[in-house]
């Protein structure tokens, strides 16, 4: 089995240099960001809808922990919303199990979650969809949202993106809201819907805070905002090209093999970010990708997912473990809420990381002893990764990349796998 890649080019450990600004405690930013913008509001015995994610954002549970305690010291009551969409199977026990798959429990962020998928109308837009939120979040006092602001996966805008107004539709919206603001953003497009949809949500629900999370190119907490409802618009819109501006790439422009070894919702709403491997939620080629991709081979889901495994259809080849572990009913939610079935299309697979190189290596048609082989560990993970040394002339030549080792062998276990 092994023969055909005992002539792999060695392989090369390489660091490199991204963008990292690291906050040195996000608790404190972020009590001190909501008291700031809370300064001016009554808040005491006040019933505070705290909306929460599905992605894995850095440090969240302190986030979310440090939200709930400046929200109990201004005599709120606070209490958390899951807010994502058809996640979790979009049921209230596979929503509750993300979120504590997350870190976020009743128990460490100090308040108690309240998990109904139930929906009520709050208004309708122009062309007369009606918007759909969470009950919970209509009968609150006040609703605040958290959320990491990034370049969406699904279409290119500099006006907005995966964040506050993001979660306002389709978070806060619950599997209803997904549904339908797919459904009509498949007629009308994904920017002009998001902006009509979440515009009526800021208007009509109760008053609606904010708190903007920004990572930098190394997955870490780099800029916390906390702001009003009045100024997401205008706000969220800065944020996003910071994001942008942080947000990392591929190392290579020429790419044989990108070896995954990991995919899942925690990672990217499209289980791998398409800003990264280029390829968009209908697995074509982006025009604004960093590098050309011969051929994707992804190995494995995170825990996190929970079995949703909606991405792998971006793939040309995925391991077997993938297509056992994945949980259909989530998987399938997922594509059909978001409208994106070559997302969940199940490519070829194998038994063993050895076969599963091997289709990849045929399809992208590069030859083994010369293959330009990239291995990550996943899409947010971008910081170190495996190169074979057909890139070692331009390793050397780059200020941003450093090799931590010497080259090495190539290794698999006993069964095909690798080391």
């Amino acid at each position: 089995m092994l023969n055909e890649l005992q002539s792999l080019p060695k392989q090369l450990h390489v660091a490199a240099q991204l963008e990292n600004h690291p906050l040195a405690d996000p608790a404190v930013e972020t009590a001190a960001q909501l008291n700031a913008v809370l300064s001016d509001f009554d808040l005491k015995d006040r019933r505070v809808a705290v909306a929460v994610g599905s992605r894995g954002i850095d440090r969240l549970p302190a986030v979310v922990g440090a939200t709930v305690e400046t929200l109990k010291s201004r005599g709120a009551r606070p209490f958390i919303i899951p807010a994502m969409g058809s996640h979790g199977g979009a049921t209230p026990e596979g929503q509750r199990s993300v979120l504590g798959t997350l870190g976020v429990t009743e128990a460490s962020v100090g308040a108690p979650i309240h998990d109904s998928m139930e929906t009520v109308e709050v208004g309708a837009t122009t062309s007369g969809y009606r918007v759909p939120v969470s009950r919970a979040a209509a009968e609150a006092d006040a609703v605040l949202i958290i959320n990491r602001v990034k370049p969406h996966t699904d279409f290119v805008s500099d006006r907005i993106g995966s964040g506050l107004r993001k979660m306002c539709v389709i978070g806060v919206g619950k599997a209803d809201g997904s549904f339908g603001f797919h459904r009509e953003a498949s007629r009308k497009g994904y920017e002009p819907t998001l902006i009509e949809v979440s515009s009526v949500i800021l208007n009509k629900l109760p008053p609606v805070f904010g708190l903007a999370l920004v990572e930098d190119a190394c997955h870490q907490l780099a800029q916390i905002e906390a702001m009003t409802g009045a100024q997401i618009p205008s706000r969220e819109p800065e944020l996003l090209r910071q994001a942008r501006a942080w947000m990392p790439s591929l190392p290579f422009s020429q790419i044989d093999v990108l070896i995954i070894d990991e995919m899942g919702k925690n990672i990217s709403g499209a289980g791998m970010d398409p800003n990264i491997i280029g390829r968009g939620v209908d697995g074509a080629k982006r025009s604004d990708r960093s590098a050309e991709v011969g051929a994707i081979f992804t190995r494995g889901l995170t825990s996190e997912t929970h079995g949703n495994a909606i991405g792998l259809g971006f793939a040309d080849v995925v391991s077997k473990r993938i297509v056992d572990e994945m949980d259909p009913v989530s998987t399938y939610t997922n594509a059909l809420s978001s409208m994106t079935p070559a997302a969940v299309r199940i490519p070829m697979h194998f038994a063993s990381d050895v076969e599963c190189l091997r289709a990849a290596l045929r399809l992208a048609g590069a030859d083994p002893a010369t293959a330009r082989i990239v291995r990550i560990k996943n899409t947010l993970a971008l910081d170190r990764f495996v190169a074979t040394d057909a890139y070692a002339s331009e390793i050397s030549e780059r200020r941003d990349l450093n090799l931590l080792e010497s080259p090495q062998d190539w290794r698999f276990t006993a069964e095909g796998n690798l080391a």
